[in-house]
C-alpha cells in the first residue's frame, strides 16, 4: 500500500515539470486540494450589484422623466368628458401624438414636468417632516404593530391632505394646451396651490369645488392605492422568494446570506414594479373621477385628443365623486371611466422596455470589462503557502 501511495502522489505532481518532488509526501503528508479562486466569485457578485444599481437608477429616471408624456396623454383623455374616442388601446393614440407634434412641437407632451416633480418632492418632504415632529413611523413592515400601522396611516393621510391643493395646480399645468394657455413659471404651482388653499370654502371661478370637498376623495384614493400596492408587493415578493428558495434547495446550491444577495434584491424590484402596475390598473376609474373633480371650474383649455389638432374647454358641473361617477356611466358608459387607458399601456410598455435594454447593456458592458481579469484569475495557478519539513513550496498545476 505504501508503494501504491508513493506511485500515485509521484505521478500527480509530475504532471507539472516545475513542481519539485519530495519523498516526504510518500510518508502520508496530505495533499492540498485545489479550491476555486474567491476573486472570481467576488467579481461576479460585484458585477451583478452594479447591474442591479444601474437598473434601479434607470427605472427611477424612466418613471419620473421618460414616461411623463404618457401621463400627459392619459390625464388629457381622462378629463375630456365628451370625447368621441376613448383610446382604450394604444394604437389609436399614434395619429394623435403625430398631430400634436406637428402642430405644437415635440415638447408639447412634456408640459407640467417641473410641477409634477415638485409635487413628488413636496410629498416626500412633508412625510419626512411629519415623521420627525411626531412619533408616527414613515415606513412599516409585516412585523409592525397595529398602533404603528394606524400611525403610519395617519401620516400618509395628513401628507396627502396637505399636498391636495398643490396637486390640483399641478394637474392643471399637466393637461392645459400650450397653444391656448400661457406657459407657467417654475414656482407657479405653489402660488396657485396657496390660492386654492386660501379659498377653502369655494373658488372664485364659478363651479370650482372647494378644497375641503377634494381632500376626502384624494386621501381615500391615495391611501387605498398605497396599501393595495404595499400588500400586493409583499405577497408577490414572498411567493417569488419561496419559489427561489425551493428551486435552489432542490439543486443544493442555496446561497449564503440569502436576504442580501443580488437575486433577492432583483426579486424585490420586480415585485415592486408589478404591484405598481396592478395598482394603477385597478384604481384607474377612480383616478378618472378624481381628476375631473380637481379640474372642474378651473377654466382649463386642453388639447382635443379626438384629432390632436384643436383645443376645447373643460366645462363640468359635478357635485361630488358619486355624481361624477353616475354622470360618467349615464353619458359615456363604463368605458368612459377608462378613457386614455391605452396611454397607461404605452407608459409601462416603454418603462419595461427601458429596464430590459438597460439590464442587457449593463450586463454586456460589465462582462466585457471583467473578462481580462477573470481570464487571468482562471489560468494562474494558486500558490500553496504550506511548506513541509524540507522547506520546499509546492504548486498545484
Amino acid at each position: 500500500m505504501a508503494g501504491l501511495r508513493e506511485f500515485n502522489a509521484r505521478n500527480f505532481y509530475n504532471l507539472n515539470e516545475d513542481v519539485m518532488w519530495d519523498p516526504n509526501l510518500a510518508a502520508g503528508v496530505p495533499l492540498p486540494i485545489p479550491t476555486a479562486n474567491p476573486k472570481i466569485n467576488d467579481d461576479d457578485a460585484a458585477l451583478q450589484k452594479y447591474v442591479g444599481q444601474g437598473v434601479s437608477v434607470v427605472s427611477l429616471i424612466a418613471e419620473n422623466l421618460l414616461c411623463h408624456p404618457f401621463v400627459v396623454l392619459r390625464r388629457q383623455c381622462q378629463v375630456h368628458y365628451n370625447s368621441r374616442k376613448i383610446h382604450v388601446v394604444p394604437i389609436t393614440l399614434v395619429p394623435v401624438i403625430m398631430h400634436l407634434h406637428q402642430h405644437q412641437g415635440i415638447t408639447t407632451l412634456w408640459k407640467g414636468l417641473g410641477s409634477t416633480l415638485l409635487i413628488r418632492g413636496l410629498s416626500l418632504g412633508v412625510e419626512d417632516l411629519i415623521s420627525k415632529v411626531t412619533p408616527w413611523p414613515k415606513e412599516i413592515t409585516w412585523y409592525s404593530t397595529v398602533t404603528q400601522f394606524l400611525q403610519h396611516t395617519l401620516l400618509k393621510g395628513l401628507s396627502l391632505a396637505i399636498v391636495t391643493p398643490f396637486y390640483s395646480a399641478s394637474l392643471v399645468e399637466t393637461v392645459q394646451s400650450d397653444i391656448a394657455s400661457e406657459k407657467p413659471g417654475i414656482l407657479d404651482v405653489f402660488r396657485e396651490g396657496f390660492m386654492r388653499l386660501l379659498n377653502w370654502g369655494g373658488g372664485p371661478k364659478g363651479r370650482m369645488l372647494p378644497v375641503w370637498a377634494l381632500v376626502l376623495p384624494t386621501v381615500t384614493l391615495g391611501l387605498a392605492r398605497y396599501f393595495f400596492s404595499l400588500g400586493l408587493e409583499g405577497l408577490i415578493s414572498r411567493l417569488m422568494h419561496r419559489n427561489f428558495k425551493h428551486r435552489h434547495e432542490a439543486t443544493g446550491a442555496l446561497p449564503r446570506n440569502l436576504p442580501n444577495t443580488n437575486a433577492m434584491k432583483e426579486i424585490d424590484f420586480n415585485a415592486s414594479l408589478i404591484a405598481t402596475i396592478a395598482s394603477d390598473v385597478a384604481f384607474y376609474p377612480f383616478e378618472t373621477i378624481l381628476h375631473r373633480l380637481h379640474l372642474q371650474g378651473t377654466r382649463t383649455i386642453v388639447d382635443n385628443l379626438d384629432d390632436g389638432s384643436s383645443v376645447l374647454p373643460i366645462l363640468t358641473n359635478y357635485h361630488g365623486p358619486v355624481d361624477c361617477y353616475e354622470s360618467c356611466l349615464a353619458k359615456e358608459g363604463i368605458f368612459g371611466l377608462y378613457k386614455g387607458f391605452g396611454a397607461l399601456i404605452l407608459q409601462y410598455a416603454a418603462h419595461i422596455a427601458v429596464i430590459r435594454i438597460t439590464r442587457f447593456l449593463l450586463t454586456e458592458i460589465t462582462a466585457m470589462m471583467h473578462k481580462p481579469s477573470r481570464t487571468a484569475g482562471t489560468h494562474s495557478p494558486p500558490v500553496i503557502s504550506n511548506t513541509n519539513n524540507t522547506g520546499h513550496t509546492y504548486l498545484l498545476p
